[in-house]
């Protein structure tokens, strides 16, 4: 039979197009009834300090497989309004937006950057209607202008070195302030290239939802090495449908996790979820009279594993600590030493970020 590469390749093309268009997420499996939603809550075009049009923004969402993203330019840093003047602060959101066709995978809300010294520093806010009336003399004004549009409001890079010399994330009392009246609602751990422990404490201390973020200025391709099979940084989103208002409202409740390098991070509850949903381990096997379990350990999820085995049994192959990769599937032998039809097997998954030195410890019932 002739081997047709065009035909071979078109129809895996429509492959995907029909997997995408089903909602699936190709980065992590959910319970039934449920998705996660891959976001980037966080970038910038031309129509404040990015690189690009917002067209590219699209594109690149398009490429890496995003649900939404959220376009947020800076309200008060408009370094290029000289070659692009628009007095319309919504102009990127309806750019990008018009680009979406029905039915696509890909979302786009609108979002803006309210940019200013510290404190309280960078503030963002999504699901805005009008950006335009954000625009005010005094942050606070901003921030309970975002809030009245019924957005999500969180607080950007709060370790960027340039408002914090030490790198270290830390509450002002105008924070404070914030977070009491409920006007601010999350807080990036993660952003561009730095992940904050102490912005993920912050977070867990005062009920905040945690966020991870690109804040893409340049191309996504060249800070996060896109094409050899790099990512970036993505908060992802425990929803029941792709609805924008699904979303959300799990945003609010903080049903999220960051997908940071091979870091995994979020709240216990969420990255149990996450684990058992994706980290599957199959039925144990022996051989003849041996006592040697043979079992499969399959990750159906787009990141690696980092395991550290914790139990009283030892491996015939590996050592306590292995990784299962991306999309892939291993053996592991287990010297139980008497045939058993069930096996609880504890390990600590050591990409799995919980709490500042803290990660994840989930035990496998293998039966």
């Amino acid at each position: 039979m002739k081997f047709n590469f065009f035909s071979t390749f078109f129809t895996l093309v429509l492959l995907l197009l029909s997997y995408f268009g089903q909602g699936q997420s190709p980065f992590f499996n959910a319970e039934a009834g449920y998705q996660w939603l891959s976001t980037d809550l966080h970038i910038h075009t031309v129509f404040s300090d990015g690189a690009v049009w917002p067209s590219i923004r699209v594109e690149e969402a398009r490429r890496e497989g995003l649900d939404l993203i959220a376009m947020t330019e800076h309200l008060e840093y408009q370094p290029h309004a000289k070659d692009i003047p628009h007095p319309d602060r919504n102009r990127s959101f309806k750019i990008a937006n018009g680009m979406i066709q029905k039915g696509e995978k890909l979302q786009v809300i609108n979002g803006s950057e309210i940019t200013r010294e510290m404190p309280p520093g960078h503030i963002n806010a999504v699901f805005v209607k009008d950006a335009n009336a954000l625009l005010h003399k005094d942050s606070l004004s901003g921030i309970q202008a975002a809030n009245e549009q019924e957005a999500f409001v969180f607080w950007n890079h709060p370790n960027w070195d340039a408002h914090r010399k030490d790198g270290i994330a830390r509450l002002e009392p105008f924070h404070n302030y914030l977070i009491e009246e409920k006007l601010l609602h999350g807080i990036e751990v993660v952003n561009e290239t730095t992940f904050s422990e102490e912005a993920l404490q912050i977070a867990l201390d005062n009920g905040l939802t945690i966020l991870g973020t690109s804040d893409i200025h340049g191309l996504t391709d060249w800070a996060h090495h896109i094409a050899q099979g790099g990512h970036r940084p993505m908060t992802f989103v425990y929803v029941k449908d792709k609805s924008k208002e699904a979303l959300k409202k799990a945003l609010f409740e903080g049903a999220t996790i960051i997908w940071f390098e091979d870091l995994l991070i979020g709240k216990k509850t969420h990255l149990e979820k996450l684990v058992s949903q994706n980290l599957k381990f199959g039925s144990p096997q022996y051989k003849g009279k041996k006592t040697i379990m043979e079992v499969e350990v399959s990750n159906e999820s787009a990141a690696p594993f980092h395991l550290e085995y914790t139990g009283s049994y030892s491996f015939h192959q590996r050592a306590s600590v292995f990784i299962v990769p991306a999309n892939s599937t291993i053996s592991l032998l287990v010297k139980t030493q008497q045939k058993e039809v069930s096996v609880a097997l504890p390990f600590r998954i050591l990409n799995a970020i919980t709490a500042p030195k803290k990660v994840l410890e989930h035990t496998f019932i293998v039966k």
